[in-house]
């Protein structure tokens, strides 16, 4: 929908009128139904260093729609701006002009109406020259936006410039001047000034604001608070103001969902003076003790993750090691279990090789796990935008697990032994430690087992997203000790061992069974490809698998026939790596679900827009590589008597597919406290998502519908 909107505003976009030292561009405006947004510029004694240069995106709003300020209040988003300069010109912030507050049902926003411009001072560097022979600079500048009425649509557009170096621009001098004069003032916060007793003083619940140093012609007059930092205060609700001499002194309460604890409570207050807005800017040195605060995300108040009892980190690690444990019992993880029943039969009457094997298995799976962690916490810490699960988002890594299970399954059906391909060295190894075996298999447990999500595991990763690494990593670690915990403690236990049976002809016949498996795994891979990839990137895969069998089958030839199948099989499996492989790689828009018209495909803002007029929204968080969503899909989310329930409630069911990595989505599962999948949320306008558990029932569904 979002690639439509854009399609349909970039077809209504209208060429610039010539103006005095700008050249014409048809990439200066940008039109929408909601929204006219033009960028201009402002450099009345030219381009260069020292001299006034501002750029500005002016957003005219059709009566009702209005977009967001840098604080957009209870929902929203403020709008953004990504500059494209020539070398020696920097953009510096915007100077946001002053907000009005914006009520939409029990909500408060903060935002524009009518027309409004955001202007960016230019810096040109001393040394700047403009491109050789050309007396003009290209500017560019995508901005992306959300304007909202009773419904939300996110939009974006794309604009360019070309601005004369030496000549004057103030065609949109008037815009300008007025936009600049009327920024707040900034208070003095030296010591020597008026404002020294300005502060905030933490009481409770509550904010208690003292503020010197306003004009005296603001003195008695009721003002207007915005407070810059998101999810401070409660921006809806009520809250007394009141003079003392020439001190204004405000009580305003706390934000239930705060998820700050700032030093310093930067405010804007705005009165009105003759008939015209004033507004001041004070840093108020934040006095007390914060009280614990409840969110740990940035999200919107109508989308904050649920009040819970605080969960603890040694709370946490229980609901991992829970979490773990029952990751057993998932579909994705029994193919490797397999491999481990095989190896504890093999070794059923060496207790000592059991025990180390258990060791290294357990060592393998904690270790992967603290891997995995690791890796996403360091990601995430470079401003990636990763959750659980995050490998499988890449095409290239679901064709090689593909390819992996596939020669498995050759390898315990009998088509060759790894002996035939591995270095004798590598073999060698092998068998004086035994163990490193083991060691793998619980690496190759963890590949497979961590895109699944069991019960208790969502919440604990959730909040290893927010803790310091050490605390994280022991969530993670928590996690892999439950999935390795009954294999380890049976090799533990002599009682089970004698209850194997001896070894014998049935291990031959387990082993050539447990290829199937194996053979399962791989399609079920190859049908998350084709989520990411479409038919041809699966049909590219299966081509891929059956020349890489080929490649296997010819293992078992000997003489001259070996090494020339050989040579032949590995030429066309290369060709076609190198023909075929785009194809696994390439993305395509992933199609609508066909189980159920009711479902629509979740997008930002979307569900911002439906609460807005007023209607409940159940969201699927899921993925194609998720087997815990996709059967939650086949049973609980297609029973019919629960989609009549829904509607009859008037609910809109939508689906967020984060089978391709998707930031958007990610950060939809931050703000519910969570970071992998599946996710079940139930939204009701004014109240805090209802989030149910990973295998919901009919029946958690239908409790919670029955709130609405």
């Amino acid at each position: 929908m979002k690639a439509a909107l854009l399609l349909a505003a970039g077809a209504l976009i209208s060429p610039a009128l010539a103006q005095p030292g700008i050249a014409a561009g048809a990439g200066s405006v940008f039109k929408t139904d909601q929204v006219r947004a033009e960028l201009m510029a402002h450099a009345p004694d030219g381009l260069g260093a020292g001299k006034p240069v501002w750029l500005g995106l002016q957003l005219a709003h059709q009566p009702g729609w209005h977009t967001y300020w840098k604080n957009p209040g209870d929902s929203g988003l403020p709008t953004v701006l990504r500059w494209e300069l020539p070398t020696g010109v920097s953009a510096g912030d915007i100077a946001w002009p002053l907000p009005q507050r914006i009520s939409i049902g029990n909500l408060a926003n903060y935002g524009f109406e009518a027309s409004a411009l955001l202007a960016v001072p230019l810096r040109i560097a001393a040394d700047f020259k403009p491109p050789p022979g050309s007396d003009q600079i290209a500017v560019r500048l995508k901005a992306s936006w959300l304007v909202c009425k009773q419904e939300c649509i996110p939009q974006e557009g794309e604009f360019a410039l070309s601005l004369a170096v030496h000549e004057s621009i103030a065609v949109h001098r008037d815009v300008f001047e007025a936009t600049l004069d009327a920024q707040p003032h900034t208070l003095a916060q030296d010591a020597a000034s008026a404002t020294a007793a300005s502060a905030v003083q933490i009481d409770g619940q509550t904010l208690k604001l003292s503020v010197q140093g306003l004009p005296a012609s603001l003195r008695g007059r009721q003002l207007a608070l915005f407070a810059e930092t998101p999810e401070l205060i409660e921006t809806a609700a009520p809250w007394t103001q009141s003079w003392a001499g020439g001190i204004w002194n405000a009580r305003i309460p706390l934000s239930s969902h705060r998820n700050s604890s700032p030093d310093v409570m930067p405010v804007l207050l705005v009165g009105e003076v003759g008939g015209r807005a004033q507004g001041y800017r004070a840093e108020l040195k934040v006095q007390g003790d914060w009280p614990a605060a409840s969110g740990e995300v940035r999200g919107a108040s109508a989308l904050t993750p649920p009040d819970a009892v605080p969960m603890t980190l040694w709370v946490a690690m229980v609901g991992a090691l829970l979490g773990g444990l029952i990751l057993n019992l998932m579909p994705c993880v029994f193919p490797v279990l397999a491999i481990k029943l095989l190896a504890f039969a093999r070794h059923a009457g060496d207790r000592r090789a059991q025990r180390a094997s258990g060791a290294a298995y357990t060592a393998g799976v904690v270790g992967s796990f603290l891997a995995l962690g690791l890796l996403m916490l360091l990601l995430r810490g470079t401003g990636e935008s990763l959750g659980w699960g995050f490998q499988l988002q890449n095409p290239a890594v679901v064709a090689a697990l593909a390819a992996l299970f596939s020669l498995m399954g050759l390898n315990l059906s009998g088509m060759f032994e790894f002996g035939q391909i591995l270095p004798s060295g590598l073999l060698g190894l092998r068998a004086r430690n035994p163990a490193a075996d083991s060691f793998l298999s619980g690496v190759l447990a963890v590949a497979v087992a961590a895109p699944c999500s069991a019960p208790f595991m969502g919440a604990s990763i959730g909040l290893a997203a927010t803790l310091p690494a050490t605390e994280a990593l022991a969530i993670f670690a928590a996690i892999g000790l439950g999935l390795a915990l009954p294999y380890l403690a049976a090799s533990l236990m002599p009682g089970l061992a004698r209850a194997l049976p001896r070894p014998g002809a049935w291990m031959g016949h387990l082993r050539q069974f447990m290829a199937f498996p194996m053979f399962a795994t791989a399609v079920w891979l190859v049908w998350v490809l084709g989520q990411q990839s479409g038919i041809d990137g699966a049909a590219a895969l299966l081509a891929l698998l059956v020349a890489l069998a080929c490649l296997v089958w010819t293992l078992a030839l000997s003489g001259r026939t070996r090494v020339i199948s050989m040579a032949l099989a590995a030429t066309g499996l290369a060709a076609l790596v190198w023909g075929l492989g785009p194809y696994i790689v390439r993305p395509v828009t992933p199609a609508a679900d066909g189980a159920s018209t009711a479902w629509g495909s979740w997008e930002p803002g979307r569900v911002e827009q439906l609460l807005a007029g007023q209607r409940p929204v159940f969201v699927d968080f899921s993925a194609a590589w998720c087997v815990t969503c996709q059967y939650n899909k086949q049973t609980t989310l297609r029973d019919p008597k629960l989609l009549a329930d829904m509607a009859a409630k008037n609910v809109v069911l939508l689906r967020a597919d984060w089978t391709r990595r998707d930031p958007a989505i990610t950060d939809a599962l931050r703000q519910l406290g969570r970071n992998g999948v599946p996710v079940y949320a139930l939204y009701q306008s004014g109240k805090a998502p209802v989030l149910m558990s990973e295998i919901p029932s009919v029946a958690e569904v239908r409790s919670a519908l029955a709130g609405l």
